[in-house]
């Protein structure tokens, strides 16, 4: 009998590209009996409906599968209890579990967090080590309880965060990570011999959910402060200014620090490269998006703009009544 087959019978709950890996390798491993994910949602300039990840996996694996709006709905509720789990498990779900839940498996629930708990406690861990620039995160597995990630940690590995990273490639490498990790600690965990330790609670730091608006880019910052938020921004929800009244996301950039005696917000050429003066240094834009159009280079921004270096963008704040078509 393969390993799929044996106890326990495991619920899985998790949406994002980042639970994709963790639910693979444990249906590999163990008997995962259902999926919770949330609803198709629409996607795209067309809107169209589109499935998360872990259902596309789910149907994959032949998994039975639901998508409640809010686990609390009744049917979801006599699904899970029709399914009986021995634990359930679950990896940027989404939702706080109510009791009713947490109590319903003979394992209770664990988690998959993306961050060295308890720093970056919430939605947005992953996002918010790189805004911050901490120098390294990691991967958490926690016993759950019915605060936000405020459970007893079971495991944790860190791993550094690297310039070259951004939201989604760290997301992919702590995915991986936290798939490894989970997969070393069900064992020690089922047969009892992991000691939940409790979290520092006076070390919490919060990540709430990212909001578009905040995307924007503030000049009066230090250039460093603008290459974190561009890189904990991408690919959502993007870090963004106006360039003559329309918008443009800004997908890769580099803080030069340099001193400089230009205004803030100063488009400027340096070294034949395309930057922006802020605070301290200059902000290098490698690859923006003009609004209703591909992405492009610093460069051909530049030779898209003749009047390069002599164009001010706008505050911080007044960008959001400018047109943005």
């Amino acid at each position: 009998m393969s390993a799929a087959n044996h106890f326990p019978r495991i619920v899985f709950m998790g949406s994002p590209s980042f639970a994709v890996p963790i639910l693979e390798h444990l249906a590999e491993r163990y008997n995962v009996i259902g999926v919770v994910t949330q609803p198709d949602r629409p996607a795209g300039r067309g809107n169209k409906l589109t499935s998360p990840p872990v259902k596309e996996v789910a149907e994959r694996l032949a998994l039975p599968y639901i998508q409640p709006t809010r686990l609390s709905e009744p049917t979801a509720i006599r699904q899970l209890e029709t399914w009986r789990p021995d634990l359930i498990v679950l990896a940027a779900f989404g939702q706080i579990l109510k009791p009713n839940v947490l109590n319903l498996p003979p394992h209770g629930c664990i988690n998959v967090h993306a961050s060295l708990l308890p720093r970056w406690r919430g939605a947005a861990p992953i996002a918010a080590a790189i805004l911050h620039g901490d120098p390294e995160t990691g991967i958490t597995i926690m016993k759950m309880d019915e605060g936000i990630d405020t459970g007893p940690i079971l495991r944790q590995q860190a791993t550094p965060i690297l310039d070259s990273d951004n939201s989604l490639t760290l997301s992919a490498r702590l995915a991986d990570l936290g798939a490894r990790l989970l997969l070393e600690t069900l064992p020690d965990y089922l047969e009892g011999k992991i000691v939940p330790r409790e979290q520092d609670h006076q070390q919490a730091t919060y990540a709430p959910m990212l909001k578009k608006e905040q995307g924007e880019l503030d000049f009066h910052q230090p250039a460093i402060h603008l290459w974190r938020k561009v890189r904990a921004f991408y690919p959502w929800p993007s870090a963004f200014t106006y360039l003559n009244g329309k918008h443009l996301i800004v997908h890769e950039a580099s803080a030069l620090e340099v001193e400089h005696n230009y205004p803030i917000g100063q488009t400027v050429r340096y070294q034949k490269k395309a930057a922006i003066a802020t605070a301290r240094g200059l902000l290098e834009l490698i690859k923006v998006q003009p609004s209703g159009k591909n992405p492009i280079s610093g460069s051909d921004l530049i030779n898209g703009y003749r009047d390069w270096g002599k164009i001010v963008l706008p505050d911080y704040g007044k960008g959001l009544s400018k047109t943005s078509s």
